[in-house]
């Protein structure tokens, strides 16, 4: 049985792992902002465990999580959640820039430092949900993809940094996927959302666990998936 924590675990592409995960018997810690949250997850995710830490505060973490009880071991981590508001950059305000970057980048820098000793002990495995805004930018969404191609910088040194200690990395790079964040999106974008135009989220959770699933001496290091016919 591996031992995972995940953030995000709420909606869209973490509950469709978090629920992968559950079914084949594995231990579960889902990430929770707070106390009301965290007493959801464990409702809706029997079996599963939470742990109470805002990623909207980064510096924050690290006292959250030392207050609380934490695995032994951990045979993933997986960075999940996420934000985004559009807006050209003319216009976006210096708090939706830090909010973004927060949630999106720096929360998972702290949450993988605080982890490592964990991950390492286990031989573990970092996943990052990426995005298609990690590779390239377009009009509107400069703050969003900022965050992800700094998400895309974390991982690539991570595990230069970490290979030696046996620890693998994955970025995961979904194109547009039906969940909650498309859905505002597309608010956003004044468009009308119809969810069967793209990737369902078991999809990208079906490519974390291909991922995850690679026998030891082997590493899937960047891996793009794109809504099909």
């Amino acid at each position: 049985m591996a031992t995972h924590l995940i953030t995000g675990a709420g909606s869209g592409i973490g509950a469709a792992v978090t629920r992968r995960l559950l079914e084949r018997g594995d231990e579960l810690w889902l990430l929770a902002r707070d106390a009301g949250r965290a007493k959801e997850l464990r409702q809706r995710f029997e079996g599963a465990r939470t742990v109470v830490g805002d990623l909207g505060v980064p510096e924050r973490l690290s006292w959250a999580l030392g207050q609380q009880e934490l695995p032994g071991e951990l045979d993933s981590l997986q960075h999940i959640a996420g934000v985004v508001e559009l807006g050209e950059v003319g216009e976006l305000s210096a708090r939706v820039w830090n909010q973004t970057l927060a949630a999106n980048l720096v929360s998972p820098v702290e949450l993988t430092r605080l982890l490592l000793p964990q991950l390492r002990l286990a031989r573990g495995h970092v996943l990052f949900v990426n995005s298609g805004a990690g590779l390239r930018a377009n009009p509107q969404w400069s703050a969003y993809a900022a965050s992800k191609h700094g998400l895309k910088a974390l991982a690539d040194s991570l595990r230069a940094e970490e290979s030696g200690n046996g620890v693998r990395v994955t970025s995961v790079y979904p194109g547009r996927t039906a969940t909650p964040m498309q859905e505002k999106v597309h608010r956003q974008e004044g468009k009308e959302y119809d969810p069967g135009r793209w990737m369902p989220a078991e999809a990208v959770a079906t490519t974390l666990l291909t991922a995850l699933d690679m026998p030891r001496g082997a590493e899937v290091t960047d891996l793009t998936v794109k809504p099909g016919a």
